[in-house]
């Protein structure tokens, strides 16, 4: 059987830059339609490119607007576009999903959209499992403000994909990335304690810290914003996980399984 699939959308830290859309990657098992995990600014238009929006399920990891704030473009294209939307998409994430997405989609100030119409809107909690066209998440809180939860996704043949969302280092980070085959991974500074405020962000040398402690198959780092150096990040993760790392890049491509059984 075919691995499950992951598309790089858009994989810059807290920003997006020139030609580098914020967070967003698409998710798909054999034979079903796709989740979206996360979809930051420039992710809607990256989208377009890949799959139809109306037949794609979105998963939030928290509701900064580096990872959330492209959805009102995706709420115009699924009730104006020629061919509109018929019927709901799954849209899971932190609590108050509807109304911080609504609130971004209202043309008036200070009101929120209903987005029921669009969206079929469930909230995470931490140790939640569930199963979306295919694939079984499993969400655990991480330390990063607000409400933010990592995702552990595991494919039809048992192949894992964790996803970090935003997060400090912490242990529930580790656990979630136990044995995982490919582990995305943020890591948006360098480890300079003047420059990493606390319950944030990890820097590269943390990334590989987890990575190593989780035993995971592929460090896969993401989340880098356009001010920090990705060599010094990669060189940082280098120096504490001798197994295979991947810098992300946007339109990459990766079946799970596989590239893990590579490396």
């Amino acid at each position: 059987m075919v691995p499950m699939h992951l598309t790089v959308l858009g994989c810059s830290g807290s920003v997006n830059g020139p030609g580098a859309a914020c967070s967003g990657y698409l998710v798909s098992a054999p034979g079903e339609l796709p989740v979206l995990i996360d979809c930051g600014p420039g992710v809607f238009g990256e989208l377009q490119a890949v799959a139809d929006p109306n037949d794609v399920a979105v998963v939030l990891s928290h509701l900064h607007a580096d990872h959330c704030m492209d959805l009102p473009a995706m709420l115009v294209w699924r009730r104006w576009a020629p061919v509109p939307a018929v019927g709901r998409v799954p849209l899971w994430g932190p609590s108050g999903t509807a109304s911080r997405i609504g609130a971004g989609s209202s043309e008036f100030a200070g009101e929120i959209d209903d987005i029921s119409d669009t969206f079929a809107v469930s909230e995470w909690t931490d140790g939640q499992t569930e199963v979306l066209r295919g694939l079984r998440f499993d969400a655990r809180k991480m330390d990063h403000p607000p409400e933010t939860y990592g995702l552990r996704i595991t494919g039809p043949d048992g192949e894992v994909l964790a996803y970090s969302g935003d997060t400090a280092a912490c242990d529930q980070l580790v656990e979630l990335a136990r044995g995982a085959d490919v582990f995305l991974c943020e890591a948006s500074w360098t480890h300079d304690p003047a420059n990493r405020p606390p319950h944030l962000h990890m820097s590269g040398l943390e990334a590989g810290e987890a990575a190593a402690a989780a035993g995971v198959g592929v460090l896969a780092i993401t989340h880098i914003p356009p001010w920090t150096s990705t060599a010094d990040v990669l060189a940082e993760a280098r120096s504490a996980f001798s197994g295979h790392i991947e810098l992300v890049q946007q339109g990459q491509e990766l079946d799970v399984a596989a590239v893990a059984s590579r490396a």
